[in-house]
C-alpha cells in the first residue's frame, strides 16, 4: 500500500516545497485568505469589482485554487492504492498511456497541460488501472515542475507496487513558454524516469515502442 497520506512530504520523495505550517489552517481559512488577496490584485489592476462579471470572481478563484487546481498540495487526498496479487503471473509490463495532465506552472502559475505514460512490471503484485490516473492527476494538481512531477509519480507507484520497476514519460506544453515570454506555440517539454528494470535498454526501448503505438478506437 501507499504511504500514509502525511507521507506526501516527507524525505525520500521528490518534494514540492513546503512550508511547516502549511496545513494549519482550515479548507475554509484558505479560501478566504486567498479570496481577499485575489481582491486586491484584482483592484491594484484597476478592475471594477461592482461590476456583475468580476464581482464573484475572487471567490470562484479562491475555491478553484483549494479545491480544484491546488488540491493535490493536501496529502489527505493522496489518492489509496487498490492493489492485489498477480494471479494471472502476468510477467510484461503493463502500460497505460495518454493520461492527460493539466497542471500549473510553479514559476508564472501558468497551465501546464499534456500526456503521461506509465508503466510498471509486477513482482507479484497489481495496481487497480483507474489508481495510475489518479495518482497522475494528484502530483499533477499543485504547483509544478514537470520533472518534480514525473519523479513523484514513479516514486509514488514504487512504494504502491513495492517495486523498482516503474517508468513515466511525459510530453506537455507549458503556457508560461506559449503563452507569453517567447510565444513558442509549437514546442513541447518531455521528461522521463525509468526506475529498475527500466534502465535496461531492451526494456526502455520495448515501453517508448509501446507508447509510440496508435490507439484508435471505433465506437
Amino acid at each position: 500500500m501507499m504511504d500514509d497520506a502525511g507521507d506526501a512530504h516527507i524525505s525520500g520523495r521528490a518534494e514540492t516545497p513546503m512550508r511547516a505550517d502549511a496545513f494549519d489552517k482550515s479548507e475554509a481559512e484558505k479560501i478566504e485568505s486567498i479570496r481577499q488577496n485575489f481582491e486586491n490584485i484584482m483592484n491594484t489592476l484597476g478592475l471594477d469589482l461592482t461590476d456583475d462579471s468580476l464581482k464573484g470572481t475572487p471567490l470562484r478563484v479562491a475555491k478553484m485554487f483549494v479545491k480544484e487546481i491546488f488540491g493535490g498540495l493536501d496529502p489527505a487526498r493522496e489518492p489509496k492504492a487498490s492493489v492485489f496479487d498477480n494471479k494471472y503471473k502476468y510477467g510484461e509490463m503493463l502500460v497505460e498511456k495518454n493520461i492527460v495532465v493539466y497542471s500549473t506552472c510553479e514559476h508564472h502559475f501558468l497551465p501546464i497541460v499534456g500526456r503521461a505514460h506509465v508503466a510498471y512490471i509486477s513482482n507479484g503484485t497489481v495496481i487497480g488501472l483507474s489508481k495510475m490516473n489518479r495518482i497522475v492527476d494528484y502530483f499533477a494538481k499543485r504547483p509544478q515542475v514537470q520533472e518534480r512531477m514525473t519523479k513523484q509519480i514513479v516514486q509514488a507507484l514504487q512504494v504502491a507496487l513495492g517495486t523498482d520497476d516503474v517508468a513515466c514519460v511525459i510530453d506537455a506544453k507549458h503556457l508560461c513558454v506559449n503563452s507569453r515570454g517567447i510565444r513558442d506555440i509549437e514546442s513541447s517539454t518531455v521528461t522521463a524516469e525509468f526506475g529498475g528494470k527500466f534502465q535496461e535498454d531492451s526494456v526502455k526501448r520495448d515501453f517508448l515502442d509501446y507508447i509510440n503505438m496508435k490507439t484508435t478506437f471505433d465506437a
